[in-house]
């Protein structure tokens, strides 16, 4: 079958006053029209083609790269807006429709928006969604710390940059940690810091390695003590296990890390658990 919103390898079959004729060995074939056609070839050629629908909802194939890819997340102008949604301009002849439930809030036309592609089970149609969070999914996590992560930034807070992580989860990278200037819609890669309780993902834009690891680690836990209104049930004689879960870090690195902010006085070893105290004058 020849896939909708993806690259198919397509044997040539026929030459026609409009273009070349492309299969893939069932009944179905796809116009390549003559523009994007190759200078050179024989029929029986295997050639790499994007295929998408047409104004007239035809499949059609093109040598064009699109500006995003499907199950993907992209940075994108809103080209025209009408009453029946947004459309994008994502490289295509067509523009890319954002329908109107999927818009987080009503696009502007000439503005730029991180959209996701789709493609609609029922109609087998293209389709481009600005509600983001719907996409992304932290209860199962394929990535772990340490590792290499693509990113596309998604927005802003006082926190730091809310971030894509390998086009399915969500991530924060911290405003504190960023030594470079971002936009939203930049793509760049980065490294998984920390998982803590939730699976939330902290991520670093330099190699875990970059950062002095006690500093990292004791920046972490200052972060999530001030989060659990400054503080938790959890100690250096916690299980490894309860440890891991609120701060991905293991039990060595975590005592390492508190023994220094109890020598800075930033924290208190109370029976309960640990308490936030902040700098000393």
């Amino acid at each position: 079958m020849i896939e909708i919103g993806r690259f198919n390898e397509l044997e040539i079959l026929r030459l026609t006053s409009v273009g070349l004729f492309l299969g893939d060995g069932s009944d179905e074939d796809v116009l390549l029209p003559n523009k994007y056609c190759p200078e050179e070839y024989e029929i029986g050629d295997m050639i790499e083609v994007y295929v998408y629908r047409d104004y007239d909802e035809r499949k059609i194939a093109t040598d064009i790269i699109p500006k995003i890819f499907l199950h993907e997340f992209a940075l994108l102008e809103c080209a025209a807006v009408s009453e029946f949604g947004a459309f994008m301009d994502w490289g295509m002849e067509k523009h890319l429709m954002v329908p109107f439930k999927e818009q987080r809030q009503k696009l502007e036309e000439g503005r730029w928006y991180v959209v996701y592609l789709d493609i609609d089970d029922k109609t087998d149609r293209l389709y481009a969604s600005n509600r983001l969070e719907k996409w992304l999914d932290n209860s199962e996590l394929t990535v772990e710390v340490g590792q290499e992560v693509d990113l596309v930034v998604m927005s802003k807070s006082e926190l730091g940059y809310s971030v894509i992580v390998n086009h399915q989860h969500k991530g924060l990278v911290y405003d504190n940690e960023v030594f470079q200037e971002l936009h939203i819609g930049d793509v760049l890669s980065g490294y998984v810091k920390a998982i803590r309780e939730e699976n939330k993902l902290d991520i670093s834009l330099q190699p875990i390695g970059y950062l002095n690891a006690k500093e990292a680690h004791t920046e972490l836990i200052e972060r999530v003590l001030k989060e659990h209104q400054g503080f938790l049930p959890i100690s250096d004689k916690s299980s490894p296990d309860v440890i891991s879960d609120y701060f991905g870090l293991s039990k060595k690195a975590f005592k390492k890390a508190l023994g220094a902010l109890y020598k800075e006085r930033k924290v208190s070893l109370e029976a309960e658990g640990t308490r936030w105290l902040g700098a000393s004058e």
